[in-house]
C-alpha cells in the first residue's frame, strides 16, 4: 500500500466521520430550558459601589471629601482581603 492510497483512505474516513457527526447534530431537537419559577429578585445593591460612583462624579474634589476617603479606604480593604479597621473612628478616616 503506497502513501497516496493511505492518504486517500484517511481523507475518506475523515469525511465519513464529519458527515455522520453533522447528520446526528442536525437530527437532535433542542428542548427549551424551563423558566425558573418564583419571584424575581431585586439585584444586590452594593453601597460601596454607589459611593465609588459618587466619588467618581466629584472628580478632583473627591480627594478632599471625607466620605470619599472612607469609601476608598473600604475599597482598598476589600480588595486586599482585610477586615475594615474599626479602631479608627468613622470621622477620622
Amino acid at each position: 500500500m503506497d502513501v497516496r492510497m493511505l492518504a486517500r483512505l484517511g481523507a475518506i474516513a475523515f469525511v465519513a466521520v464529519a458527515i455522520t457527526v453533522t447528520v446526528i447534530e442536525l437530527s437532535r431537537k433542542d428542548e427549551p430550558s424551563p423558566l425558573p419559577s418564583g419571584s424575581l429578585r431585586q439585584p444586590y445593591r452594593d453601597p460601596l459601589r454607589e459611593g465609588q460612583r459618587w466619588c467618581q462624579q466629584l472628580g478632583l474634589k473627591a480627594a478632599e471629601d471625607s466620605k470619599c476617603l472612607r469609601v476608598w479606604a473600604e475599597t482598598r480593604d476589600r480588595f486586599l482581603g482585610r477586615a475594615p479597621d474599626t479602631s479608627r473612628s468613622a470621622e477620622g478616616r
